[in-house]
Parts: structure tokens; sequence; C-alpha cells
């Protein structure tokens, strides 16, 4: 069990060799470096009015233009016109994420658009202090012909890959499973299977019976974020949210049979964790079975929301691309910018589930 795990990771912390060369590498933590190319793990994040005296700007690594309405390619504000059109909402707006321009417009990479659609409205029951969305403890009613509308609209973009998340609806019996479960079974029907779904769910107040319901509907990869490491959950997330309450939720959603292929979850950095934590939540999900994980920098939204403690650098999340790559994981996104659903992952889970698909059906074929 997860005690079990605890103290045998308690015990590994006690290993020299590795203690040394994390403790080396982090030794820079604390320091506030000007040297923007300096290979530190962080630089120290100013306070609003620090930077506003001093005129002190983000580092060079994340400074990346986000596509507003009339800016950029005519594919996004096609999509944007789209989703008004069905009253539907996305998270990479009202989350501000740095990388719409590049998802929405498909990148130079010659693939298709892909958007993040945000079920269930645009307010969230709870008020995590990371988070831009909306917040009310009683929302507008659910919108009954949501899951229709949004697999009528993605079935006609003609995509091969969609993220579905949600907004936390404590206010519902259900915490709205029945209406997630609804938009994945439709968006498999109409797309006679063809169309990969990801979903990014919340916690469903910890009723494993509700996220089983979910895992069972039909998505391909069942993801849920942790958000950050133990020791800030408290600081960071809603009081109804939960580091072991998400680890149990990772559990439940591994079904013996017709459910998701992989489970996903993610890791803000910059919020005041200890490198040391990083490596030891990265431990814990992996044992927990979690196969994908993302590891973002944390950016403050606005002055109401928890401040940025420091920048992490490229070289960090290079770092920690390398270190969960060691440990076993399926796939790691680790950079500045790197968001739960950036489309780079979703490019690497398009392959690695169509894989998993024929290996199935080859299975199938030899019994």
């Amino acid at each position: 069990g997860l005690a079990a795990l605890r103290a045998r990771l308690a015990a590994e912390d006690g290993d020299d060799a590795s203690a040394t060369s994390l403790d080396a590498f982090a030794a820079s933590n604390v320091e506030t470096r000007n040297d923007e190319h300096e290979d530190t793990y962080a630089q120290h994040a100013p306070t609003w009015k620090e930077a506003a005296q001093a005129r002190l700007r983000k580092p060079e690594w994340l400074k990346l233009k986000i596509a507003k309405a009339g800016q950029g390619s005519q594919k996004v504000d096609e999509i944007r016109k789209q989703l008004r059109k069905l009253k539907l909402s996305t998270v990479c707006e009202e989350a501000k994420c740095p990388n719409i321009g590049e998802c929405w417009s498909g990148g130079n990479t010659g693939e298709a658009a892909t958007a993040t659609i945000m079920l269930m409205g645009d307010t969230c029951t709870r008020g995590c202090r990371f988070c831009s969305v909306k917040t009310s403890r009683t929302p507008p009613p659910l919108d009954a012909m949501e899951p229709e509308n949004v697999s009528h609209a993605v079935a006609s973009w003609g995509i091969e890959y969609i993220v579905l998340t949600m907004v936390d609806r404590d206010d519902l019996e259900d915490s709205g499973a029945a209406h997630v479960a609804e938009t994945v079974r439709l968006l498999k029907q109409k797309t006679e299977g063809k169309l990969l779904v990801e979903t990014l769910v919340g916690d469903f107040q910890g009723n494993l019976d509700l996220v089983r319901q979910v895992a069972a509907s039909g998505m391909d990869v069942f993801a849920h974020n942790v958000e950050t490491t133990p020791r800030m959950t408290p600081h960071i997330r809603d009081r109804r949210a939960g580091w072991e309450q998400s680890l149990r939720v990772l559990e439940a959603a591994k079904l013996p049979e017709g459910g998701p292929r992989l489970t996903k979850t993610s890791l803000m950095l910059g919020l005041g964790e200890e490198p040391r934590e990083v490596e030891e939540a990265l431990r814990i999900l992996r044992e927990t079975g979690v196969d994908v994980v993302t590891l973002g920098q944390y950016m403050r939204p606005t002055k109401r929301h928890a401040p940025v403690v420091e920048y992490v650098t490229p070289e960090a999340f290079q770092h920690w691309q390398d270190f969960a790559e060691n440990l076993g994981f399926e796939y790691v996104a680790s950079g500045p910018l790197v968001r739960s659903s950036y489309r780079a992952g979703e490019l690497f889970l398009k392959g690695r589930l169509r894989r998993m698909e024929a290996e199935e059906q080859q299975q199938q074929r030899q019994r």
C-alpha cells in the first residue's frame, strides 16, 4: 500500500550517492541568477512589486506570444468561431495556455489542429490557488445537449486525437460522471472508434465507483492531475482535493478489462517545492502505475493566485525528463511551456496507442 511505499522511499532517502547528485544539481535553487543561460536549477521569481520597481522580466525561455482573437492563423479563428457557435468552452482559453496558437493551428508539423474541450461549462465549484477558471458554489445547470454538440463538432474536424477536460462539479450528485462518460461514448460512436480520446478529469470527490464509471466509457487515456508535490498540495489545491485521493483515482482507473490503455498525470514546478520532493513524487506516481507524466512551469494567472517562487530552467526540466524516463514511464514531456494536454504528448500518444491497438488485434487473431 501507500504507507509501505512511503516507508521504502524514506529509507531510500539515506542513499548518499543519489542524494549527493541531486543536491549538487539543485544547490543553486535558492540563489538569484541573472545569467539566463547558466546551467542552474532555477531563477528567483520576483514579486509583482519587485517586478514593477525593477522592471524585471520573465526569462527568455518563457516568452511566447499567446494567440488572441484576430491574431494568428485562420485555423485558430475558425476553431474559436465554431466553439462559440456551439457554446463550448476550452481549457486552452480559460487557463490562458501559452501553446494555444501551436495546438489550434497544427504548428509546423503538418498535423491536424487539436484543442482541449472543457465539459460542463466554464465555472468550477472549487477554488485552487493556481487556476484561472471561474469559481462558484452554484454554477449554471448542465447543458444536456453538450455531449451531442461536442461529439458533433469534434467529429467534423476530422482530427485523430482529442482531449476532454472538465470543471469540478461538486454540486451534482454524481459530480458529472455520467455527462463525461456519455460524451466519450458519443465521440467514439460518431467517429466509428477511430478517434483517440483523452479525458482529463477531476477526482469525483474520491468516489471510486464514479471514477470507474468514467474509465469504462471507452476513452484511450485517463488523465487526472496531482498538480504538485504532497507537501505543497494543501497550499495550492482546493481543500477538497488531496494527493492521496488523487493517487487512489489514478489507481482506480486501471480497470482489469475494458478500461483506458494509459493513465496520465501532471506536475507544475516553481511553486516552492524542493527537488527531492519532485523526485519522491515521480517515484510514487510510477509505483502507483501511472504511465505518462508531464512537467511544466507554473505561471501565475493573476495577483489573486499563488505566486511563482522560482523559474525552473530548461536544464532542470531536462533533468526531470531523464529522471522520469529512467523510472520507466511510457512517455514524459518536461519543459517550461509544457502543459498537461500539450500537443507534443498527443503526437506521441497517437503513435503509441495505434501500436497498442495493433498488438491487441494481433493477440486476438492468435487466440
